[in-house]
């Protein structure tokens, strides 16, 4: 049991979740990638690049070695659901897990992500402990 900042986690994070890993934050709101960076280092997870819409996140996803993108719903330029399908459709990227993050949980939304293969889904407001628990879950499923 690990007891950290932001509460009584299940098991060991280390044993599912690479701390060092690099994590896509894509947000058109300053704000919001500072609100999900905060969240990300309260949890342990420090290794952060962000992007203000798909088309600069897409352009990180070249140049990057990511690990895990955690991706707004509602973007200007590149919609983060069309985003999340190119990525899915690219041979190269198409296995890096993606979280989508919206502040609508339009049952609709959550559906057409699902089918674009989002790995989960996470409406703001949120808290780190529900953040981490989103990620845990993504990485648990991965090792099975």
């Amino acid at each position: 049991m690990v007891t950290t900042s932001v509460g009584q986690i299940p098991e060991k994070i280390e044993d599912v979740l690479d701390m060092n890993m690099r994590i896509l934050v894509v947000d058109d709101s300053s704000t919001m990638r500072r609100i999900i960076g905060t969240a990300l280092k309260e949890i342990g997870l420090k290794n952060i690049v962000s992007a203000d819409d798909g088309d600069a996140a897409w352009e990180v996803v070249k140049q990057d070695e990511i690990d895990l993108i955690l991706s707004d719903h509602k973007m200007p330029n590149m919609s983060g659901e069309e985003f999340l399908k190119l990525v899915r459709e690219s041979a190269e990227y198409r296995d890096i897990p993606f979280i989508m993050i919206t502040a609508e949980s339009f049952k609709e939304n959550v559906m057409a992500a699902v089918k674009l293969g989002v790995s989960n889904y996470i409406v703001k407001p949120f808290s780190p402990v529900q953040l981490l628990e989103k990620i845990l879950k993504v990485f648990a499923a991965r090792r099975k």
